[in-house]
């Protein structure tokens, strides 16, 4: 079929994309404002891109058009749609349906689906476990909200039957790893997109307040998660964060499938040393030892719960962490984009304070004490525009020597959020409106040894190129 995709250059659309072409599949597709790496991607798999969202795109006549959830109804001053394609979509009664539903329908149908949900580290666990399960010759599927340096690609179709069939239920059916993101579908279907994935593996990584644009509090996510878990059958298996209350929660208000726990030193798997060489103890044996590049308690976290996950399908330990010690991490997670005038520019994707904090708590650890950290952080996110979790940003920032905030877009007062830290020059933390003024500070405040790290989960009007080049001079 003719699929047009709305929205073609979110992560998830566009692997979406990238997995319709690959099964054969004419896909084009229009966004605004596109930016790497998955506008790249989309090119070198010669897939068209329409800027835009202009209603003469009904004359390519697609069979089926596919909605990302950057659409919706809005209206712009002037009182004209913001999306007149989804209006004339509408209008002309032509057939559309959102990203999840048509995955469920067209890819997911018949695989062992692998999910990865959870507040933070979807992108790094899910590329975790597809890289264990390609280690283990399983050949998986996956969709991935991101780019895995050992894949390349955000999306596959992996291999149409299961290499090494196992002894269960579907167990010869071929895998396919999901990033199962709890955000909503479409304008048009409010529930989380995950519930679309009918996963017989089922990861729940963490649970925080998150998506204040869509979600009132944290018993709201709570409950999107519970409706995770009532979609997992019973031969299927809940891997779960023994360390999350909110996960409780959900586990609580029912569940019917094998639980395993992670995490917890009384949890069914729990790692034992640093984040970055530990064993591995399952109910009390321990099982494997993995050693490998990546930093920060959370990766210790992620990979337990990919090992747990990757168990369920016929992956043993020892293979799992063997896989892991060769695992490379995703495209803008702590990504060194280059060293100029002695100073180290990393891109990073943390917008949540969370996020932020175990970011550079995993840079600090690994550091040492001695070295300086500079976080340059854009509050980007929905959750953070509207300055829902604005309190938190001292606490997130802490562990960095020098703080820099980007303050387009925002409607409260960064420099009063960020009092707690000392705000000005010469003070621990400085605000600036708009992309040249903050290289300008950073560049300033920067000295040979440093470590820059720019947070956001957007394209940070290509600020990393600009420090590198203005910290050569």
């Amino acid at each position: 079929m003719h699929i047009h995709i709305l929205g073609i250059c979110g992560t998830f659309m566009g692997g979406l994309a990238a997995l319709a072409r690959e099964a054969g599949h004419k896909v084009t597709g229009c966004d605004a404002g596109v930016y790497p790496p998955m506008s790249d991607q989309l090119r070198a798999l010669g897939i068209d891109l329409i800027e835009g969202f202009g209603a003469d795109q009904l004359a390519l006549r697609p069979d089926m058009f596919v909605v990302g959830n950057v659409v919706s109804r809005a209206r712009l001053a002037d009182g004209s749609p913001k999306f007149p394609l989804m209006e004339a979509i509408l209008d002309a009664g032509l057939p559309y349906t959102s990203g999840p539903q048509w995955l469920a329908e067209h890819v997911l149908q018949g695989r062992h689906v692998l999910a990865v949900a959870g507040t933070h580290g979807k992108t790094t666990t899910t590329s975790m476990l597809a890289w264990i399960l390609e280690s283990s010759g399983q050949q998986p599927g996956f969709l991935i909200g991101g780019v895995p340096l050992n894949f390349g690609v955000s999306a596959r179709l992996g291999a149409a039957q299961r290499p090494a069939p196992a002894a269960a239920p579907l167990g010869a059916a071929p895998l396919f790893v999901i990033e199962a993101d709890e955000y909503d579908t479409a304008f048009f279907d409010k529930r989380s997109k995950f519930v679309h994935y009918r996963p017989r593996t089922a990861v729940l990584n963490n649970l925080e307040f998150d998506h204040a644009d869509i979600f009132d509090d944290l018993a709201a996510i709570e409950r999107q998660f519970h409706h995770l878990v009532r979609t997992v059958p019973p031969s299927g298996r809940v891997v779960v964060n023994g360390l999350e209350e909110s996960l409780a929660r959900v586990l609580h208000t029912g569940c019917w499938s094998e639980v395993t726990s992670f995490g917890a030193a009384v949890s069914d798997l729990h790692a034992v040393g640093d984040p970055q060489a530990f064993d591995v103890v399952h109910q009390g044996q321990t099982v494997a030892r993995v050693e490998w590049s990546l930093t920060g308690v959370h990766n210790q976290h992620n990979a337990l719960a990919a090992m747990a996950a990757a168990h369920h399908v016929g992956a043993a330990p020892e293979q799992a962490a063997a896989a892991l010690g060769s695992f490379q991490n995703v495209k803008r997670r702590m990504e060194l984009r280059g060293t100029a005038g002695g100073v180290a520019v990393y891109d990073d994707f943390a917008h949540h304070p969370t996020a932020l904090r175990t970011t550079l708590d995993g840079l600090r650890r690994t550091l040492g004490p001695g070295a300086r950290i500079l976080a340059v952080f854009e509050p980007r996110s929905n959750t953070m525009k509207l300055g829902a979790m604005k309190s938190q940003l001292p606490w997130a920032l802490e562990p960095a020597d020098l703080a820099f905030c980007h303050t387009a877009g925002l409607d409260w007062d960064a420099a009063q959020a960020l009092a707690p830290l000392g705000v000005g020059p010469g003070q621990r933390a400085q605000t600036a409106p708009d992309i040249d003024t903050l290289v300008a500070l950073v560049t300033q405040a920067a000295r040979p040894g440093d470590h820059v790290v720019c947070m956001s989960n957007g394209g940070f009007g290509g600020i990393h190129a600009k420090l590198l080049q203005a910290l050569q001079k």
